[in-house]
């Protein structure tokens, strides 16, 4: 049996839980928050075991020796700090998104984690879904690739602004491209070769914070569209661009749907469903790793995390050029 500790009970950690509590293999036993009230407050919301305990710090919980592994749900400015106190503390760390802010942090996990021998993976839920691999499998009937193109751009600035969440807070860890971006990233990392450099990046900066981002990336005659938004609404799809068709990817950060546009073949649709929801695939995956004693995702690896960091890396620095 995994046992598993939250570290932060924000809303993201919420919906964890619920999907946590589908998987056989794992359960629940700690929480940590700021503060003690506050996590039992969460414990109770999510209608947790009597015995689940709560933990007024996260320090406490990470010295909790039956914890084996953490869900990391903090704010993004406190992932690199966490993960390595929880790999150091030797936890397991399934780690929302973004991993870290750089790729420079993440490649600092990454070292930490194999000296330590510790299981760490980002919770990147698009590669999770049971759709993915079929998506995967569809990209060789249109290869080879020539462009990739993701798009996830929401029409709510209203609702973020002023709001004292993450999204439009200037600060590190705040914006449109680490929030909307890295689901576009991990899409481009995925299907390009590595190394794509920046050709020209559009913005709408709000009160110093990217609500807008297009960018578009290159290396030789591959071709990249990252555009991410908070300021506006299009369809959020991700465009799989190839000699011979294009794969449309439908609701990109938790897609159950693509089209497959094969030249001289009819439109063939690939529709497949959730096993319990979008969290569930990366959880279930987790699990199998930890029992298998596998130390890093062949799905979603150090170096892929590295890579989809680098990938926002590189827009930022012309963002701030």
């Amino acid at each position: 049996m995994i046992r598993f500790g939250i570290v932060g009970a924000g809303n993201i950690a919420h919906r964890f839980a619920a999907s946590l509590a589908h998987e056989t293999r794992a359960r629940l036993v700690a929480v940590s928050c700021r503060t003690e009230k506050k996590a039992q407050s969460f414990l109770d919301e999510v209608g947790c075991a009597q015995d689940v305990r709560a933990y007024g710090g996260h320090e406490a919980l990470l010295q909790d020796d039956e914890v084996n592994a953490i869900y990391l749900a903090l704010p993004h400015t406190l992932h690199h700090e966490w993960a390595l106190r929880a790999l150091r503390a030797g936890k397991a760390v399934l780690c929302e998104k973004p991993a870290m802010l750089t790729a420079l942090q993440m490649e600092d996990v990454a070292n930490v984690a194999r000296d330590q021998n510790v299981l760490f993976m980002e919770a990147m839920k698009p590669r999770f879904v049971p759709l993915y691999p079929h998506v995967v499998e569809a990209v060789r009937e249109i290869g080879p690739l020539s462009h990739v193109d993701a798009t996830l751009c929401n029409d709510m600035l209203d609702a973020v602004e002023g709001s004292g969440t993450y999204h439009m807070t200037p600060g590190p860890g705040s914006g449109v491209l680490l929030d909307c971006g890295t689901y576009c990233a991990s899409w481009i990392e995925a299907f390009c070769p590595q190394g794509l450099g920046l050709v020209s990046v559009d913005s709408n900066v709000v009160d110093g914070v990217d609500a807008y981002v297009d960018a578009r990336l290159g290396l030789g005659d591959m071709t990249a569209r990252l555009e991410c938004a908070f300021d506006r609404a299009k369809p959020r799809v991700a465009t799989l661009v190839g000699a011979h068709g294009r794969i449309v990817v439908e609701e990109l950060h938790r897609t159950t749907r693509a089209t497959v546009l094969v030249d001289g073949q009819a439109e063939r649709v690939l529709e497949v469903p959730y096993e319990v929801d979008d969290f569930f695939g990366e959880i279930h995956h987790f699990v199998d790793l930890l029992e298998q004693g596998v130390t890093e995702s062949p799905i979603m690896s150090l170096e892929d995390s590295v890579n989809c960091a680098a990938v926002l890396d590189a827009i930022r620095a012309g963002l701030a050029s």
